[in-house]
């Protein structure tokens, strides 16, 4: 049977993740360091996952409400009043996901006609994309530059913009580049924004892993900008509990109930007990002012700090990463583009990491390492990067 006939021509043109093909032969490779993956190093605290494993032992296993538990969605909505300072009615503007990967899966679902462009600022997720192309909407990259700490400019912004633009992904702090927009470049690109009637996707899930004196920035905290902007963020990274699966977006209400009907149909809600364990998360870090997320991304910083260091010190240029756990130093001295330099480093030295093409063309040069691993495996594979750069001079 010929099966190109009869799947989708969607999903049949879209290429397969970049990440993958190296963690794929990585994993089969004896003795491979691997600072690849983009997932906490820590497991989850123990009082969220036992809140989790509680929920289980006292029964709790049917289905919760569509939007979550209700509690859960109350803490959501408190969270952000406290963190980004930008108010949500828990009832009708909040909504629990399987991770925030549905959410963003859920957003352009509900936003998009076919043919709509979505303005994805490049190196970005690998997801936003294929997400885009799968609804039917058309993705239009914008390259943002290492000169520019890869923040987005409201020139590159309205370059791409044309009558067809319907959204754009806001996705800082960045993955790969580890890139933030402060408060004073959103307030930048904000005008143009409003200027074009545009709708965010404000991709958040590392808001809690910025570094520096300076606290995360919403964009939907600024003047004008909460009726059009949906927030995405989630339990996975800053809480250590990928595994859990869960999720939330933040939108205004007739967004959010075109979000919900298709995730009703789609999904039905959450996984139960991961919701528990996300509810105690919060719970127990209002009341012990987030003393265990603190300590994951001071430990975090130390990891960045030294990364970055070591990565200049050797050649490979790489601007300060000031948000998630990922560093994006450029391999163009090398004389190698980042395809070719992550696949001799993994056969040479057997050391892992993804080349920048992943995230998008203007990638290419660049190579992504993330410092979510111990210090001793971040040190090992160093040392083995500094040598095979000795070996190809």
């Amino acid at each position: 049977m010929d099966y190109s006939k009869v799947l989708s021509k969607s999903a049949l043109k879209i290429p397969p993740s970049g990440i993958r093909k190296f963690f794929d032969i990585a994993a089969e490779m004896k003795d491979c360091i691997s600072l690849g993956v983009g997932e906490p190093d820590f497991i989850t605290p123990q009082p969220f996952g036992a809140a989790g494993i509680k929920s289980i032992a006292d029964g709790k296993t049917q289905y919760t409400s569509n939007s979550g538990l209700k509690e859960l969605r109350c803490a959501i909505s408190c969270y952000l009043h406290d963190s980004i300072d930008v108010d949500y009615e828990p009832e009708t503007e909040v909504l629990v996901t399987v991770g925030a990967s549905e959410a963003i899966d859920l957003a352009l679902r509900a936003l998009l006609n076919p043919g709509d462009e979505v303005l994805v600022p490049s190196p970005s997720y690998v997801s936003y994309a294929p997400c885009v192309e799968l609804t039917g909407g058309v993705a239009v990259a914008i390259d943002t530059k290492a000169e520019n700490m890869f923040k987005l400019t409201p020139e590159e912004l309205t370059e791409k913009i044309t009558p067809r633009t319907k959204a754009l992904i806001l996705p800082y702090p960045n993955n790969p580049t580890g890139a933030i927009m402060e408060k004073e470049y959103l307030e930048k690109i904000a005008p143009v924004i409003l200027k074009h009637n545009l709708i965010v996707v404000s991709d958040e899930i590392y808001s809690e892993l910025t570094y520096g004196e300076e606290p995360h920035c919403s964009i939907a905290s600024l003047p004008d900008m909460w009726e059009r902007t949906v927030v995405i963020n989630g339990f996975s990274k800053a809480f250590a509990m990928t595994g859990w699966r869960v999720g939330y977006v933040a939108a205004p209400s007739d967004i959010l109930a075109i979000m919900r009907k298709i995730h009703q149909y789609a999904i039905m809600c959450a996984p139960t007990a991961g919701q528990y364990a996300a509810l105690e998360a919060l719970e127990h870090s209002f009341r012990n002012d987030f003393a265990e997320v603190k300590e994951m991304r001071r430990q975090y910083n130390e990891r960045r700090i030294y990364l970055v260091n070591r990565l200049n010190d050797m050649g490979l240029k790489c601007f300060e990463p000031r948000g998630a756990f990922y560093a994006f130093p450029s391999v163009k001295s090398t004389g190698m583009d980042g395809e070719h330099f992550a696949e001799k480093l993994l056969f040479n030295k057997k050391v892992a990491v993804v080349p920048g093409s992943a995230f998008g063309a203007s990638g290419k040069d660049f190579i992504r390492i993330s410092y979510a691993y111990s210090v001793e495996a971040i040190c090992k594979a160093l040392d083995k990067i500094e040598e095979f750069l000795e070996e190809i001079k």
